[in-house]
């Protein structure tokens, strides 16, 4: 046994549950808004309980750890504690990064671990709608950024002839939407469009809802409660899927419920987390945030509905390239990538 590697291991170790222990610090700076006041400048502890109207003691152990982490500065000469320009905009702006959520996600889905834990025995699923409230408004709020960045800025515009359409009036099926923030977007963007979202899961939908008449868009962005493979509707121009394919236990029956529902000559825009082919070009720190993240919602999720399908996260390209073949699509295009996320343009 080589000494080093045991000690180069432990390292890894003690950053890891470091880590995983200042997740729960990170939350309860989502929830008290703790990120926001420091980005009004530069404070001491008792300074900062004034501000934020929490216990300066805890604040103080809380600030130190975040300082211990890189979230924060601190400054010895002063004993204050600030936010960078950089950490501002990725914890403290809702339209920012917004990495502060993904703790939440994170904290949410790890309350499943004893449903998780007998899973694995059991072979049994965990649906989506089992998991802590916290997982599905910390997906809204942390996935929302990253579609303000590329949906209408990007994705849309990587389509053929799609933006047209929507600059003229198009009919829009937003499948597995959640809290809506992806149709709401886009009826933002589109007055002349109309968008139709779905979610099996009721309390986003009714979530969403509300989100749509708070942007006074709910004329025009309106919800169902349906699964992928039976929502409602004909003659879409424009089908819009985001981050959920892989979750489904039936992806091919969804996809050739969306080759029904479109026109002939319509789109389906699928989104799907990065992933390479092979998967040792997965092991690496988005491809351990995404098995993570899949091994508790995913796979769970997918083996608890029928049709013997579990993707999982990291399905790669060639996976899905099947399934929507198998569904009866000819042509299937990679349409646009970022770090996080595959953007396929997808037609009969």
């Amino acid at each position: 046994m080589d000494h080093n590697k045991v000690m180069e291991f432990l390292g890894r170790f003690t950053t890891d549950l470091g880590a995983t222990g200042a997740a729960g610090s990170v939350v309860v700076g989502n929830r008290l808004g703790l990120y926001r006041a420091l980005a009004q400048g530069p404070a001491t502890p008792e300074q900062f309980a004034e501000r934020s109207g929490c216990h300066p003691r805890y604040l103080t152990e809380w600030l130190r750890g975040q300082a211990a982490g890189g979230y924060v500065n601190y400054d010895p000469a002063t004993g204050e504690f600030s936010l960078s320009e950089e950490q501002a905009f990725c914890l403290a702006d809702p339209n920012g990064p917004n990495v502060s959520a993904a703790f939440l996600i994170a904290l949410g889905y790890l309350r499943a671990e004893p449903l998780i834990t007998e899973a694995f025995r059991t072979g049994e699923g965990v649906g989506w709608h089992e998991h802590d409230e916290d997982v599905f408004v910390g997906c809204d709020a942390f996935y929302r950024p990253g579609y303000v960045a590329e949906l209408v800025p990007n994705w849309i515009p990587a389509l053929d002839g799609v933006e047209a359409k929507l600059t003229a009036g198009a009919r829009v099926a937003d499948v597995g939407c959640g809290l809506g923030s992806s149709s709401v977007l886009l009826a933002q963007a589109y007055p002349n469009s109309a968008v139709v979202g779905s979610d099996y899961h009721a309390e986003s939908i009714e979530l969403a809802r509300k989100k749509a008449d708070d942007a006074g868009v709910g004329d025009r962005a309106t919800f169902e409660v349906a699964t992928a493979q039976a929502f409602t509707g004909a003659d879409f121009d424009l089908v819009m899927m985001f981050d959920c394919l892989h979750d489904m236990g039936d992806p091919v029956g969804a996809a050739r419920r969306v080759r029904e529902a479109l026109t002939p000559d319509g789109t389906w825009l699928l989104v799907e987390p990065f992933a390479a082919d092979r998967v040792e070009d997965n092991l690496n720190p988005v491809g351990r945030l995404y098995y993570s993240g899949s091994t508790f919602l995913c796979v769970p999720n997918a083996l608890s509905q029928s049709g013997g399908h579990a993707l999982g996260a990291q399905a790669g390209e060639p996976a899905i390239r099947e399934v929507v073949t198998e569904a009866g699509f000819t042509r299937v295009r990679r349409a646009a990538d970022s770090a996080f996320n595959i953007a396929y343009e997808i037609r009969p």
